[in-house]
């Protein structure tokens, strides 16, 4: 049986409180005994008014939907963004669903069919563990069965691109637009969520360098300056005459990039590099993978707002073409704005620039971080060999 909240004293208030249901109640200045019963008393009424409360929807899009209006105004765009994306495809992947009739092996079989990374399926646990956990305290569920989902550890994101690979990547890049990103990403190291949200009102090209305000930049504890070489000052200037407000980068419909779409870019790089391994290595889908595949895939889809029933060629064609990509993405380099800010790093403490001045460019708060993050640097033996001769003069 679950142990009955005990009472605790705020010595600042001269109070006793107790924690029921994820909220504080005070219970009053007394005595630690006359503050048990107090705390049993309100248990018990709670409970009473539990029961006379309606139970809310139980329809699981319902409890995302009251779960993103609760967090809009409680979280930064960007956070509120990052659940929205990963819940509202929950919500698409099971929408006649009960809030409480989801399971942890439910939702690993969706993210299993999602093919992430090991970093991916833990952020999309924890989206779904914390609006789940929300929803239950706030009884909108019966029952929150994600409790016991294992959350995996993150992986590390130590992913340096050669000059080779950059080159490679470049030159499979189709749009215009998006190979403006990535230079300036590999030419600054500024983190993804600044070249993202950068307008022209935060650039100032007589010193070469883009300024967000304390109130814009990450922490907002202080004003965050990336500072450009030529080539993106260069790109910088021609962005900010074809965009004079809003975003700088914009693809060529002009709608500015955002996480999603960034994403699904590299994605695209990848598999068109996995395709053209593929073929190098002679590699191919099997039948019999793609005949295992069939059995799992939705047999509807929706044409001009119409559900039709998918043909046998069609399933057929839908997960030979999913097997293709997932094969074609595991042969391929795992590029990212974040690999490209993190070799900028790497070059940068390799080519001898004090460790407090890249800190410094990068944004960091505090520049320990460095220790922390690139201490692959150290596994370099040419690199530190090198460092211990110039200690040496």
């Amino acid at each position: 049986m679950p142990k009955f909240a005990k009472p605790w004293f705020r010595p600042s208030r001269g109070v006793w409180f107790i924690t029921l249901g994820g909220k504080q109640h005070n219970l009053g200045a007394c005595t630690e005994e006359q503050a048990i019963e107090r705390a049993v008393a309100l248990k018990k009424q709670v409970k009473q008014d539990a029961r006379a409360r309606p139970l809310a929807s139980d329809n699981l899009s319902a409890v995302i939907d009251e779960f993103l209006h609760w967090l809009k105004p409680k979280r930064a765009p960007d956070t509120y963004e990052w659940y929205r994306y990963r819940l509202e495809r929950l919500a698409r992947r099971y929408p006649d669903l009960s809030g409480s009739r989801l399971t942890s092996g439910m939702v690993e079989d969706w993210v299993d069919g999602l093919n992430l990374s090991v970093t991916s399926r833990r952020n999309y646990y924890r989206a779904v563990k914390k609006c789940l956990k929300w929803a239950r305290s706030r009884r909108l569920i019966r029952r929150n069965q994600t409790r016991e989902l294992e959350v995996p550890n993150a992986e590390s994101r130590e992913v340096v691109v050669s000059p080779e690979e950059y080159v490679q990547l470049l030159s499979l890049i189709r749009d215009e637009s998006f190979r403006d990103l990535v230079v300036t990403t590999w030419e600054t190291g500024c983190r993804p969520q600044e070249s993202l949200r950068v307008e022209a009102r935060h650039v100032d090209l007589a010193n070469q360098r883009w300024v967000f305000p304390k109130s814009e930049s990450k922490g907002k504890k202080r004003m965050r300056v990336v500072y450009l070489t030529n080539v993106a000052a260069d790109i910088t200037r021609r962005l900010v005459s074809t965009h004079p407000t809003g975003k700088l980068f914009c693809n060529s419909d002009g709608t500015p990039f955002n996480v999603e779409a960034v994403n699904c870019a590299f994605i695209r790089i990848r598999v068109r590099l996995g395709k053209l391994l593929m073929k190098e290595r002679g590699l191919s889908v099997t039948d019999e993978a793609v005949d295992k595949l069939i059995p799992t895939l939705n047999a509807k889809r929706k044409v001009k707002r119409k559900v039709v029933v998918k043909t046998p060629a069609d399933l057929r064609k839908e997960a030979r073409r999913k097997l293709t990509d997932k094969l074609a993405c595991s042969l391929a380099p795992k590029w990212s704005l974040y690999a490209l800010r993190h070799t900028w790093a790497t070059n940068a403490l390799q080519k001898g620039v004090d460790p407090l001045t890249v800190a410094i460019l990068l944004g960091h708060a505090d520049p320990s971080t460095l220790v922390k993050i690139y201490q692959h640097v150290a596994l370099n033996p040419v690199h530190m060999l090198d460092q211990a001769k110039r200690a040496m003069g």
